[in-house]
């Protein structure tokens, strides 16, 4: 199904916001991100590495419960992880924040990281938290690089998705697209931030192996050559992600992590929100209706950036998002399929 708006009171951009890079920059420049109580706690995965998952919202373990699943180079501290869980809480409703490998603010232990198509990541915290609490509805909510790893994992279980329900904000649908548009125009300057985040983390891992004295860890690392040249997305895809993740070359790692194809196979309700002026994603890297599944909702927006969607007004901003993923999932709630 395709929606230009969502029922009730549509997304407006804040006067003085209408622009799409100022869209996509309010929340991590200019917002207050409200502080709120939460809980860490530290889940192993299978092959010996953690992802640190932060709670908040009633401790009832028949609660509904969301996992919160952020983008790239953020964490649970970013100002739309922070924002969710606290409209969630006021609804009644449990969230876990989940950071992935290496975003909690601690190095992961292992040479690879996290990535776009990390499905099997989020299996495995999907498959804990249905172990300890059988009885909550579980539902996901995921932005950027976070929603594509959602939609994969979505269409990947299909029937069998444990997930009541999913939401998932400016998706990266096709990566090897978003990688030539991150690097046209203004965008550029996300592109070279992302990189800077990222090699730096991948240095001060690798430092961090060597005061340790994980050699084989260091060797990995440095098989992967020098980190000076890499400039864009491809560069950092094929010399970084696709060695450390078992792919053969950037564009392999595209297509097989990339979400759109594998928006048929869901079967659980989803919804997507996406700006048609996203500064990261073509128009055309879109899905059209005859790709979606029966169960999908597409909220098409003439504007919103990337993961922005501010409203309201300049001294009193208001987050869409934060309105209406709760509103979809208490329907959903209300009316499971």
């Amino acid at each position: 199904m395709n929606l230009d708006t969502a029922p009730g009171e549509p997304f407006r951009p804040a006067r003085g916001l209408a622009n799409p890079h100022l869209q996509t920059l309010w929340g991590p420049l200019w917002r207050n991100a409200p502080a709120l109580e939460r809980t860490r706690e530290r889940l192993w995965l299978p092959d010996g590495d953690f992802l640190d998952i932060d709670w908040h919202g009633p401790h009832d373990t028949q609660a509904p419960l969301v996992m919160v699943l952020h983008g790239l180079t953020g964490s649970s501290n970013s100002p739309y992880v922070v924002g969710l869980q606290q409209a969630l809480a006021r609804q009644g409703w449990a969230s876990a924040a989940l950071n992935w490998r290496g975003c909690s603010g601690e190095p992961n232990l292992l040479p690879r990281s996290y990535h776009s198509g990390a499905s099997e990541d989020l299996a495995d915290v999907i498959a804990q938290f249905k172990a300890r609490r059988p009885l909550a509805p579980l539902y996901a909510v995921g932005y950027s690089l976070g929603g594509n790893i959602l939609l994969k994992y979505m269409g990947e279980t299909g029937a069998g998705c444990p997930l009541q329900a999913g939401a998932a904000v400016s998706v990266p649908f096709r990566l090897d697209q978003c990688a030539d548009r991150i690097g046209l125009g203004f965008s550029r300057i996300y592109q070279a931030h992302f990189m800077k985040e990222m090699l730096g983390y991948l240095q001060h891992k690798r430092q961090r192996f060597e005061q340790q004295g994980h050699a084989h860890h260091v060797e990995a690392l440095a098989a992967l050559g020098p980190l000076q040249g890499i400039r864009t997305f491809w560069d950092f895809d094929g010399r970084i992600t696709a060695p450390l993740h078992g792919f053969k070359d950037a564009q392999d790692y595209y297509r097989r992590a990339s979400s759109r194809y594998f928006l048929s196979g869901i079967e659980r309700p989803c919804l997507l929100i996406q700006a048609e002026d996203d500064p990261f994603v073509f128009r055309h890297s879109l899905p059209e209706a005859s790709e979606l599944s029966p169960t999908t909702t597409f909220e098409r927006h003439r504007r919103g950036g990337h993961v922005g969607f501010v409203e309201g007004s300049l001294r009193r901003p208001g987050y869409y998002l934060e309105r209406r993923i709760p509103q979809w999932l208490g329907e959903r709630a209300l009316n499971p399929a």
